[in-house]
């Protein structure tokens, strides 16, 4: 299983950016899929998730109303997209899955500027 994800970058506080998650060595609309962020000298911690069908979206309420998870399951990719972005944000996004255990794909940097 292979998890990739991009669109990170520097954007200044009030921004936006959209995250991108692509999925391979797995059958992708089988699986929920969930984005992760670690902050220097923090936990990681749970940001957002989204059903296998994306029905069902869920969210921290530290993002609620900010990001909005989505899934294309004919690409084989999660989004995550972000406004209204604050400094607190900055932190290695990741995605990632659970498939007999907890996959992660290589994460993404955001660097949100006051």
């Amino acid at each position: 299983v292979l998890l990739q994800a991009f669109g990170g970058g520097l954007v200044q506080a009030g921004g936006s950016l959209r995250l991108s998650c692509a999925a391979s060595g797995i059958i992708f609309s089988n699986y929920g899929m969930a984005w992760y962020r670690q902050a220097p000298g923090n936990q990681r911690e749970w940001v957002a998730g989204i059903s296998a069908g994306g029905s069902t979206t869920n969210y921290a309420d530290s993002v609620k109303g900010r990001f909005t998870i989505s899934r294309d399951n004919a690409k084989n990719t999660v989004y995550l997209q972000m406004i209204s972005l604050k400094s607190e944000d900055t932190a290695v996004y990741y995605c990632s899955t659970f498939v007999r255990a907890r996959i992660w794909g290589k994460g993404t940097q955001v660097t949100v500027s006051s």
